[in-house]
């Protein structure tokens, strides 16, 4: 067919399909032939449209509105990490005990990752204190659930949700000696301050045998090659006494609550 003057051009106007908002044009148009309404109403045939990115998008909606519905209400809060692999009998998990209790004295919530270990030794301080003991779980392949002393418990299928609520609803973290997923949490808080996503955000390293090596890394290579600033590498905070990390939290409360 020849185009006379006036007429579309094919490649400027194309047929078109519609799938909701979505425009399909030319090889894009191949697909179902059925609508969406059919298909959702039609209860037969295959199931993998559960897995599909559109469905997986509703989901992590759902993730984001269920957390922050229950944890909107929840007053001031320190995020705790650490190893799920700690010991009960371990002093680690003795520490945890006693800066979940101290938390809960001095008003804050105590949120964790909700698991076991270090984890549930925070928990456990902050629940057996009186205090408000928060477990924010994840799914992962293997069992686990939140430990028996989470007050207020949310699970979350993607870790991306999860992080935000740590970071939403918590006025600073503790880290206790842990693995990959403590120090993951470490320094995307880290960044955060760093880049001004969030106000002045205390970070304490509970364990100088433990994290020692970290914190003189960061401050002899790090900062000593020019990679980071005098005022970024002051953003840790390393001790081994409970009284002196919940003061560092109390005291930047104290700071942000005199600014606003």
């Amino acid at each position: 067919m020849v185009n006379t003057p006036g007429d579309p051009d094919e490649n400027e106007h194309p047929s078109e399909a519609f799938r909701g908002p979505i425009v399909l044009r030319r090889e894009q148009k191949t697909g179902p032939g059925s609508t969406t309404d059919q298909r959702l109403l039609d209860s037969r045939g295959p199931s993998d449209w559960v897995h599909t990115d559109p469905w997986r998008v509703l989901r992590i909606q759902a993730e984001f509105v269920e957390g922050f519905g229950a944890l909107a209400e929840v007053p001031r809060a320190v995020t705790v990490f650490g190893s799920a692999r700690t010991d009960r009998e371990s002093p680690e998990y003795a520490a945890g005990v006693e800066i979940g209790a101290q938390l809960a004295r001095a008003g804050f919530a105590a949120i964790t990752g909700g698991g076991p270990g270090a984890m549930e030794a925070v928990n456990r301080g902050a629940s057996e204190a009186g205090g408000l003991s928060i477990g924010l779980g994840i799914e992962l392949p293997f069992e686990q659930g939140l430990n028996p002393w989470v007050d207020l418990g949310v699970n979350f299928r993607y870790f991306f949700a999860r992080k935000t609520m740590f970071i939403k609803y918590s006025q600073a973290f503790i880290c206790l000696p842990g693995g990959f997923g403590t120090l993951d949490e470490l320094f995307e808080a880290l960044t955060l301050v760093q880049t001004k996503k969030v106000t002045k955000f205390p970070v304490v390293l509970f364990g100088s045998d433990y994290w020692g090596g970290l914190y003189n890394w960061i401050r002899d290579t790090v900062l000593g090659s020019g990679k980071i600033g005098d005022h970024d590498a002051d953003l840790l905070y390393l001790t081994d006494d409970v009284d002196d990390a919940v003061k560092v939290v109390q005291d930047s409360y104290q700071a942000w609550e005199d600014t606003h």
